[in-house]
């Protein structure tokens, strides 16, 4: 039998239940331009801190938006495949079973610049909502905000080299 982290198929990973926190439910998933994500988790924890979830699987040579989050921090952790990981504009390659944590109002992003799916496990806590994106570049032209300012600027500079490691791996 396969575990969780083995099986890519959004419609195997698919649950009934139905707890809902915030604007998630278990079983929620959503198609993206990079891949796709699964609601597997969702409560709150012994903090009374709300909490959710997800199984993120990124298609190989894709990344997702440059953002941040007010409301939630997040742990990412490889399950399968190498991540490339940007958090406030530091560059990390992350393999299976190797962690990040992103604090709440980090700039970052995730990226696979390999050639087979990566599949992470993302638990965010805080308010866990998709309405606490805050996107600053996207490379599917997906809406932006207009913030300028040396940090930024600093993770502009490091998500177009990941942009541009994408495009000498697909030549």
């Amino acid at each position: 039998m396969r575990t969780l982290f083995e099986t890519t198929s959004v419609k195997e990973l698919s649950s009934s239940t139905t707890l809902t926190i915030g604007t998630y439910q278990v079983g929620d998933k959503d198609i993206r331009p990079w891949g796709h994500y699964i609601v597997t988790s969702i409560g709150i924890a012994a903090n009374n801190e709300g909490y959710c979830e997800k199984i993120i699987i990124v298609k190989p040579r894709q990344v997702l938006s440059l953002q941040s989050h007010n409301q939630r921090r997040e742990t990412w952790t490889v399950k399968k495949g190498i991540l490339t990981a940007l958090r406030d504009a530091q560059r990390f390659e992350m393999h299976p079973h190797e962690s990040i944590h992103i604090p709440i109002k980090s700039i970052h992003c995730m990226a696979n610049l390999g050639e087979d799916d990566c599949i992470v496990k993302e638990r965010q806590e805080g308010i866990c909502r998709e309405e606490d994106i805050k996107r600053y570049m996207d490379a599917y032209n997906r809406d932006t905000v207009m913030l300028v300012s040396p940090e930024v600027t600093k993770n502009f500079t490091a998500y177009l080299s990941i942009l541009a490691d994408i495009k000498k791996l697909t030549l």
